[in-house]
């Protein structure tokens, strides 16, 4: 049953984070000060949606100079009760898909709960003044890229980098939602 964001509202802050990636750097928020526009992504491997939308999601990254746009993936799920998505699964899916932009690992889930993100696939864009410019979909949808016709994550970068407003409808993300650890 796929479950829908409901998140923070525009012009929120990004929340500083400090975690390690799955080829053994670490990366802050402050890591990624010199682009334009930072879009954090929670994703994970195991998950349907996120793989629908990954291919779309790295052609996206690989289209704009990371000045402009920094992607940073987030897996912030339970490897234990999801081992499609531990470290080290997660560094060879990184490695075969080439994704070009750091995939961090939430182990203590911390950087989620602080996102207030709920599911996988989740974008959160922000502006160079790291404030939410648009928390919503990647599309239209997800499940068959050639009937694609709002490619609503695209024109929202786009839409921030050439200086106008948020879009003025954002709609949910949609996916399975993260797999929270029990003592969480």
């Amino acid at each position: 049953m796929p479950i829908t964001s409901a998140g923070p509202a525009l012009g929120t802050q990004c929340p500083a984070f400090s975690l390690p990636s799955v080829n053994g750097e670490r990366f802050e928020l402050a890591s990624f000060a010199r682009s334009k526009a930072l879009l954090v992504t929670f994703m994970c491997n195991h998950c349907p949606y996120v793989v629908a939308v990954q291919d779309r999601l790295l052609a996206l990254a690989h289209s704009y100079e990371s000045s402009r746009l920094q992607v940073v993936g987030i897996c912030s799920n339970d490897a234990t009760s999801y081992p499609a998505d531990a470290p080290e699964e997660l560094l060879k899916r990184w490695q075969e898909k080439q994704y070009g932009f750091p995939y961090l690992v939430d182990e203590t889930q911390s950087v989620a709960r602080a996102f207030a993100a709920v599911c996988t696939p989740e974008f959160f864009l922000y502006g160079p003044d790291r404030k939410l410019f648009y928390h919503g979909r990647f599309d239209d949808n997800w499940k068959e890229p050639w009937n694609v016709m709002q490619h609503e994550l695209k024109a929202a970068v786009d839409g921030l980098l050439a200086g106008n407003p948020p879009p003025r409808v954002q709609h949910p993300c949609m996916g399975c939602s993260i797999k929270w650890k029990s003592e969480n």
